[in-house]
C-alpha cells in the first residue's frame, strides 16, 4: 500500500524510516508518575514501531520500581502484547512511586537489570519528576557501569558495549503542566470527563436556579480549570497561576447577581484544586460556597470531580497524539548519539518536535518558583502562549464591561453560518459576538445562511443572547449550503439597509466558496468591498488553508467511540471483520485518522487510489491475523473513496474471500457523526479562532476609519487557518490554487503524512517519511517575525 506525501519543507531529499534500523538494539518502555488516558496508545506505538524497525522492545512494569526490582518486571513485548489497549484508560504496564530509584544504590540495581538484557534505550512516559529521574540516570550511566564492572557484576566487554544510555521522554499528565508542549497526553481526555459532568450539572442547575462550584484537578497548574471554564462559559474561574485581585469576594458576588438579573438561571464557578489568592493562601471550593450562600443566599452545591478525571477511555485526540509521539520517540532513540542530550517529544501547534528534556523541566520548575514568589504574571507567561491566550480569551468573554466604558466604533459586523452543521459552530458564534461587542461594534446575526441574508433574516444580537451556546451542537443561527451567487442583488440591498461593515463566515467548503463569490462580486457590487473573514467549520476537515476545522474533532470522537463498541462486540464473537463507512465527502480525514485512533486494519480513502489487488492483499492480511490471538478486524471506508468499490462491494468481497476463516458485518455511520454536543477541543478551538478572527476584522475596520476606504485588495477577504505551527490569515483568492474544486478538498493534505503510521501499527510495510523529525530545538517563546504561533 502506497505511503502519503513525502515532500519536505527543507527542500532536501526525503529521509525514510527504512534507513533507520533498530536491529541489535533493545528499547525499554515504562510509564511513571500519575496515570493518564492515552498512555497505552503511546506504549502500543513504541512497541510496534520498535519491533517494526527490528529492535527488541521490553515492558518495564511498575515504572522505576520495576526497573530497580528487575526479574519478572522487565519482559520482552511482542506485537500481540499491545493488542486491544488503544481504548483502555490508565496504563497496562503499571505506574508506581519509587523511593529506591532516588538513591544511587537503587539506580545501580536498575542499571544492572537493564545491562543484563542489553537495554540501552529507554522511553519514559510520565511527568517532569519521572523525566528528571531518567536524565539523572542517563548522566550517571557510564559511572554506574564502571562500578558494576569493578564489583564483578558485569564484564568489561559488557561495560564497553553498553557504554551509553539513550533517553527519550513523552509527557503523560492530565494537568498539561509541562512547559515546552502545547498538549500533554491525557489532558484532552480529562477535559472530556470534566465537560461531560458540567453539561450534566447545567441541566439540573438550570431547573432549580442553582449555583454550582466545581473543583477540578491541577494542584500546581490551572489548565484544566481554565479550558473547561472557557468551554462551558463559566461565570468565574480560580487558578493557581493567576489569583483573583484583592476584593475578589465582592467582585464575584456582583458578577453572579448581575448574571441572575439578566435572567441567567444558573451560575457555574470552576476551581482548580491548587487555587490560591495573591498571598498564596488556598481558595477552597467550600470557602467559595460559604461566601455565595452568606452574601447572596443562592442555593449552592459543591462537586469535587477527583479521580473521575483520570478515568475512562482516551479521546481520539489523545490516541492520535500518543501514537504520533510514540513513533517519534522510537525514531529519536534510533537517531540518538552520546553527544545529543536527552530529549522530550512535544507538540508545537500541529507539529511534533524534539526539545531538550532538562530545558523543559527547568522551565516547568521556574513556573512554580514564580508562583511561590508571587510573580504571577511571570508564571502565566512561563506556562506558554497557549495558557496565556486561553486566559486572555476567557477574561474577554466572561466579563462584560459596562456600556459606558466601551469605546463605540459605529461599525456593524455580521456573523453567518454556511454549509452543513458542525459541532462547535455555536461556540464560535458566541465568541465572535462577545469579542465584537467588547471591541465596540454592533453585532448582527444572519439566520439561515445566504437564503436568510437575501430575505433580510438579520437581527442585532447582544451579549446575553449567546449565553449558554458553547455546549450546544448543530447551528442555532441555522445554516444552509446555498452560495450567495444567485442572490447578489438582494444581499447587497440588505448590506445597505443594515449598514453592514464587515462579515464573519463560519462554515464548511461552501463558506470558502462564498467568500470567493463575494470577492468576484466586488467588481459589480461595491457593497461587498468590506472585510470578510472565513473560519472553517466542517466535520470533513476538507477546507484548504487550515489543518483543522471546527467540528472534525467531535465527529472523530463519535467515529472512534462507535468503533470501540463494535470491536468490543467482536471480542465475544471470534473471527469477525467489521466494515464501517464514514462521512467526509471526498476527504479521507475521518476515515484515516479514525483508523489511526481506533486501530483499524485498513482505511480506504479517495486521496490514495486502490484497486482489487489492494483489497485482496488486505483480505490476506486479515486471514493471517485470524491465526493469532487477535481474532477480529476493523476496516474503514470513506463514503466517496471509490465509485465502484462501494461499501456493499467490499463487504461482499470480504465475505466471499474470508469464507471459513472470518465472517463480516457492515455499518454505515451516516449523520450520527454530525450530531451531539461539541468536544472540548471543538469548543475551545472554535472560541479562540473566532475571537482571533474578530480581532482581525477590528484591525481592518480601524485602518479605514475616517478615510471612507473601500476594501478591494485580496488581503481583505481571508480565511483564518492553523497550519503546522502558525495561525495564518490567507487571502481566499490565493487558496484557490491549492484547491481541487471538483472534489471539494485541498490538493495537499497534511494528515496524509500520518497515513503510513496507521499501516505500520497495523503490521503492513509502509514507507514513512521522517524528514520533519530531527534536530533538537531550543525551548523558547515561539514565533519569529511576521509569524503568529498557533496553539491547540
Amino acid at each position: 500500500m502506497a505511503a502519503g506525501s513525502s515532500s519536505t519543507s527543507r527542500g532536501s531529499l526525503p529521509k525514510f524510516l527504512e534507513n533507520l534500523s533498530g536491529a541489535g538494539k533493545a528499547i525499554g518502555v515504562l510509564t511513571s508518575g500519575g496515570d493518564a488516558q492515552g498512555m497505552n496508545a503511546a506504549v502500543r506505538a513504541v512497541v510496534r514501531m520498535g519491533i517494526y524497525t527490528g529492535a527488541k522492545v521490553y515492558f518495564i512494569y511498575e515504572g522505576y520500581q520495576g526497573m530497580v526490582d528487575g526479574g519478572a518486571n522487565i519482559v520482552e513485548a511482542d506485537w500481540e502484547s499491545v493488542s486491544s489497549i488503544l481504548q483502555v484508560g490508565g496504563t497496562i504496564i503499571g505506574s508506581a512511586r519509587c523511593k529506591a530509584f532516588r538513591s544511587r544504590e537503587g539506580r545501580l540495581k536498575a542499571a544492572l537489570n537493564l545491562v543484563q538484557l542489553g537495554i540501552t534505550n529507554v522511553c519514559v512516559i510520565g511527568g517532569d519528576g519521572s523525566l528528571t529521574g531518567a536524565n539523572i540516570f542517563r548522566e550517571e550511566w557510564s559511572g554506574l557501569l564502571e562500578e558494576l564492572a569493578q564489583n564483578g557484576k558485569i564484564s568489561e566487554e559488557a561495560m564497553k558495549k553498553h557504554g551509553y544510555l539513550n533517553v527519550v521522554g513523552m509527557v503523560g499528565s492530565i494537568d498539561n503542566d509541562f512547559c515546552g508542549t502545547d498538549m500533554t497526553i491525557g489532558t484532552d481526555s480529562a477535559l472530556h470527563r470534566i465537560i461531560e459532568v458540567i453539561d450534566a450539572i447545567m441541566t439540573t442547575a438550570q431547573s432549580h436556579q442553582r449555583t454550582f462550584v466545581l473543583e477540578v484537578m491541577g494542584r500546581h497548574c490551572g489548565y484544566l480549570a481554565l479550558v473547561s471554564a472557557l468551554a462551558c462559559g463559566a461565570d468565574w474561574v480560580f487558578l493557581p497561576e493567576s489569583p483573583p485581585e484583592e476584593g475578589w469576594e465582592e467582585n464575584m458576588c456582583i458578577k453572579l447577581s448581575e448574571n441572575r438579573a439578566r435572567k441567567k438561571r444558573l451560575n457555574i464557578i470552576i476551581v482548580s484544586e491548587g487555587a490560591i489568592d495573591t498571598q498564596n493562601k488556598p481558595i477552597t471550593s467550600e470557602k467559595i460556597k460559604e461566601l455565595v450562600v452568606s452574601q447572596l443566599g443562592y442555593d449552592t452545591r459543591v462537586t469535587i470531580l477527583g479521580h473521575v478525571q483520570r478515568g475512562g477511555t482516551p479521546s481520539a485526540f489523545d490516541r492520535i497524539l500518543a501514537s504520533r509521539m510514540g513513533v517519534e520517540a522510537v525514531i529519536a532513540l534510533l537517531e540518538a548519539t552520546p553527544e545529543i542530550p536527552a530529549c522530550v517529544v512535544s507538540l508545537n501547534g500541529n507539529h511534533a518536535v524534539r526539545l531538550p528534556l532538562m530545558e523543559c523541566v527547568q522551565m516547568t520548575q521556574d513556573v512554580q518558583k514564580a508562583m511561590d514568589e508571587g510573580r504571577f504574571k511571570d508564571a502565566v507567561k512561563l506556562r506558554g502562549r497557549s495558557f496565556e491566550g486561553n486566559l486572555r480569551t476567557y477574561k474577554r468573554l466572561a466579563i462584560k464591561l459596562p456600556d459606558d466604558q466601551i469605546t463605540k466604533t459605529n461599525c456593524n459586523v455580521a456573523v453567518i453560518n454556511v454549509g452543513a452543521p458542525a459541532a462547535g459552530m455555536n461556540a464560535a458564534v458566541r465568541s465572535a459576538v462577545r469579542v465584537g461587542i467588547a471591541e465596540g461594534h454592533k453585532m448582527f446575526a444572519i439566520y439561515d445562511g445566504f437564503d436568510g441574508f437575501a430575505k433580510g433574516h438579520i437581527k442585532e444580537i447582544g451579549w446575553t443572547d449567546v449565553g449558554g451556546w458553547t455546549g450546544q451542537g448543530g447551528s442555532i443561527l441555522g445554516t444552509k449550503r446555498t452560495l450567495p451567487g444567485k442572490y447578489l442583488e438582494q444581499i447587497a440591498e440588505q448590506i445597505r439597509v443594515h449598514n453592514i461593515n464587515a462579515l464573519l463566515i463560519i462554515g464548511g467548503f461552501e463558506a470558502f466558496n462564498s467568500a470567493l463569490v463575494m470577492a468576484k462580486a466586488r467588481d459589480s457590487h461595491e457593497e461587498f468591498c468590506f472585510p470578510v473573514c472565513v473560519v472553517a467549520a466542517t466535520i470533513s476537515n476538507s477546507i484548504p488553508g487550515t489543518d483543522f476545522s471546527i467540528g472534525c474533532d467531535t465527529s472523530l470522537n463519535v467515529l472512534v467511540q462507535t468503533c470501540d463498541r463494535i470491536k468490543q462486540s467482536a471480542s465475544g464473537t471470534k473471527r469477525r471483520v467489521f466494515i464501517i463507512e464514514t462521512m467526509g465527502g471526498y476527504c479521507g480525514y475521518l476515515a484515516n485518522m479514525g483508523g489511526l485512533a481506533a486501530g483499524a486494519d485498513a482505511a480506504y480513502i479517495f486521496e490514495e487510489p486502490f484497486d482489487i489487488r489492494d483489497l485482496q492483499s488486505n483480505v490476506e492480511h486479515l486471514t493471517e491475523k485470524m491465526k493469532t490471538t487477535i481474532q477480529r478486524g476493523l476496516v474503514l471506508r470513506n463514503e466517496s473513496c471509490s465509485e465502484n468499490y462501494t461499501t456493499d462491494f467490499i463487504y461482499q468481497l470480504y465475505s466471499e474471500e474470508g469464507k471459513g476463516v472470518f465472517d463480516c458485518r457492515k455499518n454505515v455511520l451516516g449523520h450520527m457523526q454530525q450530531g451531539g454536543a461539541p468536544s472540548p477541543f471543538d469548543r475551545n478551538f472554535g472560541t479562540k479562532i473566532s475571537a482571533r478572527a474578530m480581532e482581525w476584522i477590528t484591525a481592518k475596520l480601524k485602518e479605514s476609519q475616517g478615510k471612507g476606504k473601500k476594501f478591494v485588495t485580496d488581503d481583505s477577504i481571508c480565511l483564518l487557518g492553523m497550519r503546522k505551527r502558525n495561525l495564518l490569515f490567507q487571502p481566499v483568492t490565493e487558496l484557490k490554487e491549492e484547491t481541487d474544486f471538483e472534489h471539494r478538498i485541498p490538493k495537499e493534505q497534511w494528515w496524509l503524512k500520518l497515513r503510513p503510521l496507521m499501516k505500520i501499527l497495523a503490521k503492513y510495510k509502509a514507507s514513512y517519511d521522517v524528514s520533519d523529525s530531527g534536530q533538537l530545538e531550543p525551548v523558547r517563546q515561539r514565533g519569529t517575525q511576521g509569524e503568529e504561533p498557533a496553539d491547540i
